[in-house]
């Protein structure tokens, strides 16, 4: 059976936009070649950090949710751990209320596209 997960990395501020969606692409086909099924994606941008982490103040951070196995977590999250390009990272599962709750999230702010 395949949970529902979220997962939020912060890549290091000092990547060009094209060195950070090269580590996003690495992400992302990692999970498809594990046969994940990306359902949303979002690109946060460079955001401010709440405190330094590494002597940086600032990252990019992406979001990915996806339907997996639970052991493709495990393989992730290693990932992260080896790509220096990783700041953080937060990967958890999903309730059904909280997949619910995204959908709807993501309904609202297609409609508020169309209307502008």
């Amino acid at each position: 059976m395949l949970n529902h997960y979220e997962t939020v990395f912060i890549l290091t501020p000092v990547l060009s936009d094209a060195q950070a969606k090269e580590a996003v692409e690495k992400f992302r086909g990692l999970l498809s070649a594990e046969g994940a099924e990306i359902v949303h994606e979002e690109d946060w941008g460079l955001k401010k950090l709440a405190y330094p982490i590494k002597k940086k103040h600032s990252g990019f951070y992406y979001l990915i949710e996806f339907k997996a196995p639970g052991t493709l977590v495990d393989k992730l999250e290693t990932e992260y751990r080896r790509d220096e390009r990783v700041i953080r990272f937060l990967t958890f599962r999903m309730e059904k209320y909280a997949v619910e709750y995204a959908i709807k999230k993501r309904n609202k702010k297609q409609e508020q596209k169309t209307e502008e």
